[in-house]
């Protein structure tokens, strides 16, 4: 049975950094598996409809401290230029990478993109085994280790399992953690989508009557689409044909980007606020969307992820230069110590400005409108805000 000092389950972003920045910050000192149920299709091109996730500025900086960055920034959208507006009201702020001294404010990757570009880093790795496709079947705790039982029939041991497989993480079902959830009753609608007006490294979130729209800027003058609106009107637009789509679109964004002239195929998924309750176990650690998944408004979630990811990698770093048991009780429990600020922050910003703006009451459009109104005046009311945005906060 082969044994593993660190198993992270999901190959995805957050598993795949926290592989590879363990691989950079140990030396090559641990022996790491990552556990991935899909292979990626390397012979097929991301295309048109590929997702896209924006990174924060603080993220890149992380990325660029185990030099995955570099490589990373050869494929991805700067964005300089951010513009908030409110739907038929005045309210209105812009920010842009000029005023705040940054060389951007964040940047827009494609999710296949980053997929296949972290498969080939895992697969040519010495120190890491990616167990792919593959799944856990059983997970047995005793005290010095955990044993895991694969589909592929495999089984191993390890010191530390650390679930990195997504919102409704399969493995913290296995250890019998619960979750909490709150609906924030709103669908998201994702598509990429052209406008007669490149978009320029230009960023816009515009909030409606239904909730914010967002529109990234990517390659090639497309933009990453993600429109929450509510259950109802979700249906009615996934039923759209793409003209109908497109002039829905134009309704409710407006004409700062010119006319929207093609789409992709559209996406959708249910928006819930998920949080598990124990972030930590006997041997056991959740990251990312498994430990908790929050509203897309703002782009917080996989950002706040990333932090987990690093000072976890932090964590285990130390306790293995200390030649400690890296799954030790206390090892957790002071990574679960050091994150709980910035996580408790971070989600009550998020679903502070879910339930401000993307609400219709009379009194909190006028509100938010005089908000950012006092914003765009007074622009040092920004700068709490726009450095959690921006990922510069202490983790």
């Amino acid at each position: 049975m082969t044994h593993y000092d660190v198993v992270i389950v999901g190959g995805a972003m957050s598993g795949a950094t926290l592989a590879l920045a363990l691989e950079e910050m140990n030396q090559g000192t641990l022996s790491i598996a990552v556990i991935e149920a899909m292979e990626p299709d390397l012979e097929q091109h991301p295309g048109y409809d590929s997702r896209s996730i924006a990174l924060s500025n603080g993220t890149s900086q992380l990325l660029q401290d185990i030099d995955l960055w570099s490589d990373i920034e050869s494929f991805s959208t700067s964005i300089n230029h951010i513009h908030v507006s409110d739907r038929h009201h005045m309210g209105l702020t812009e920010l842009t990478s000029k005023e705040l001294n940054v060389d951007a404010l964040g940047y827009v990757v494609e999710l296949a993109d980053v997929g296949h570009f972290y498969y080939k880093k895992l697969v040519n790795s010495h120190h890491i085994d990616l167990l792919c496709p593959a799944s856990i079947v059983d997970i047995k705790r005793e005290l010095s280790l955990s044993i895991v039982t694969l589909s592929t029939g495999s089984v191993i041991s390890t010191s530390l399992i650390v679930a990195a497989d997504g919102a409704e993480s399969k493995t913290c079902k296995c250890m019998n953690i619960e979750s909490e959830n709150d609906d924030f009753q709103q669908v998201a609608i994702i598509a990429n989508v052209t406008t007669a007006i490149h978009p320029q490294g230009k960023a816009f979130e515009r909030f409606t009557d239904n909730g914010p729209l967002a529109l990234l800027p990517m390659s090639k003058g497309r933009s990453s689409l993600v429109w929450c609106v509510s259950p109802e009107e979700s249906q009615q637009i996934l039923a759209y044909n793409d003209e109908a789509f497109l002039d829905h679109l134009q309704h409710a964004f407006g004409w700062r980007l010119g006319q929207f002239i093609k789409t992709g195929k559209r996406a959708h998924y249910p928006l819930w606020l998920r949080r598990q309750k124990q972030h930590i176990s006997h041997r056991f650690v959740a990251i990312g969307n498994a430990a908790q998944t929050l509203h897309p408004i703002a782009g917080q979630g996989f950002n706040l992820g990333i932090r987990d990811v690093f000072s976890l990698a932090d964590g285990i770093t130390q306790a293995n230069q200390l030649n400690r048991d890296i799954g030790e009780y206390c090892v957790l429990s002071d990574y679960q110590k050091r994150r709980q600020t910035d996580q408790q922050k971070t989600i009550k910003m998020t679903a502070g400005l879910v339930s401000i703006f993307a609400n219709s009451a009379f009194p909190m459009v006028i509100g938010r409108n005089i908000s950012l109104c006092a914003v765009d005046t007074f622009r040092s009311f920004l700068k709490p805000l726009t450095l959690r945005a921006m990922g510069r906060v202490n983790r």
